[in-house]
C-alpha cells in the first residue's frame, strides 16, 4: 500500500502536541496572530486550524524534512510544517527541492 501524505512513519495521524510543536516551528509574521497564520519555510501562508485541509489556499501539513523512504523518522527535529502543496511538490525529493508556492 502506498503512502499517504501527512502520517507518521507507522501510517497514523499526528497527535496534537506533535502538530501543536511543528506549528511553532513556522516562521512567525510581525502583526498577524501567531496563533492562527503564520508563514511555512517557503515563505506560503498557512493558517493553524487549516491543519490537513488540502481545500484550503492556507491548509499545511507535517512533512518528514528528510523523507521516510530516504530514511527519515518522525523524531521532531525532522518534521516541518509545509503548506500542503509545498509538501505534495516536495514528496520525496530531498535534500533538493523547489517550492511550489511561496508567500
Amino acid at each position: 500500500m502506498a503512502r499517504q501524505w501527512n502520517l507518521t512513519l507507522l501510517n497514523v495521524p499526528f497527535d496534537p502536541r506533535t502538530i501543536l510543536y511543528v506549528w511553532n516551528k513556522a516562521a512567525v509574521v510581525p502583526g498577524y496572530n501567531p496563533s492562527e497564520l503564520r508563514k511555512d519555510r517557503c515563505g506560503a501562508w498557512i493558517r493553524f486550524a487549516d491543519y490537513g485541509n488540502i481545500n484550503s489556499d492556507f491548509g499545511w501539513e507535517i512533512d518528514h524534512d528528510k523523507p521516510l523512504a530516504k530514511g527519515g523518522t518522525d523524531e521532531p527535529n525532522n518534521l516541518q510544517p509545509l503548506h500542503w502543496r509545498n509538501n505534495r511538490g516536495k514528496s520525496d525529493d530531498w535534500p533538493n527541492w523547489i517550492c511550489s508556492i511561496t508567500g
